[in-house]
């Protein structure tokens, strides 16, 4: 074990799978380089706990139900007492350790890896490493999402929803002529014309996660 880890790591493990979720358990439990502090199966359910339990890694699956994990990484980023978030997912493209990355996960891991490889993964990053395979840095810069300020992220959601200007003003409180500034930096940065688009952008984003399925080719425990 490193030097540099005094204790072990202190971890709570999020996935709406239950034999993933137990597969992981079990190896986490008997490794002595964590401690594995609790297990989850929803977004509500981890950020409670780790708000309520200070720890070191947050191991958290993309798909989490609720919110999933760029949500989630939103909402602990600014929190003095979140984890270090660690995103895996069974997405085979880069697009989701990108968008994790760009959301400002500690790093990303692939379902298709083992456990163990998985682990492994989770050491470095609670040694303070970013950990994510081979991207075009250019490509990431080039993203249009990767632009957005945390409040704009936020207002495109709350497009999505179906929030009106009055509604946005309301919400973010906010004047609604500060809401049409945010949005029309907003739609510049996504280089398109209204919030129709905008919210069709969004949606066109999340079509990998429509199209990942829940069980997958999973984590193998062995």
């Amino acid at each position: 074990m490193s030097e540099k880890l005094q204790k072990p790591i202190e971890v709570v493990l999020a996935d709406p799978n239950p034999l993933i979720l137990s597969a992981m358990s079990e190896k986490f439990s008997l490794d002595p380089r964590f401690s594995l502090v609790s297990t989850v199966v929803n977004a509500e359910n981890f950020i409670s706990t780790v708000m309520r339990i200070p720890v070191d890694l947050g191991v958290v699956c993309w798909n989490l139900p609720q919110l999933g994990g760029e949500k989630i990484i939103e909402v602990l980023r600014d929190h003095p007492l979140a984890p270090k978030i660690m995103i895996y997912s069974q997405n085979t493209s880069n697009d989701v350790p990108r968008r994790a990355l760009a959301a400002g996960a500690a790093g990303y891991c692939s379902k298709n890896q083992s456990v163990e490889e998985l682990m492994a993964v989770a050491v470095s990053v609670a040694q303070g490493k970013m950990v994510f395979p081979f991207m075009d840095i250019r490509e990431l810069q080039s993203d249009p999402l990767f632009s957005l300020t945390k409040r704009e992220r936020t207002m495109l959601q709350s497009l999505a929803e179906g929030m009106t200007n009055k509604q946005l003003a309301a919400h973010f409180e906010i004047s609604i002529n500060t809401v049409k500034f945010h949005l029309s930096n907003l739609f510049e940065k996504l280089e398109v014309r209204n919030r129709a688009q905008a919210i069709a952008f969004f949606y066109s984003r999340r079509l990998d996660l429509a199209k990942e399925p829940v069980g997958g080719s999973q984590l193998r425990s062995e």
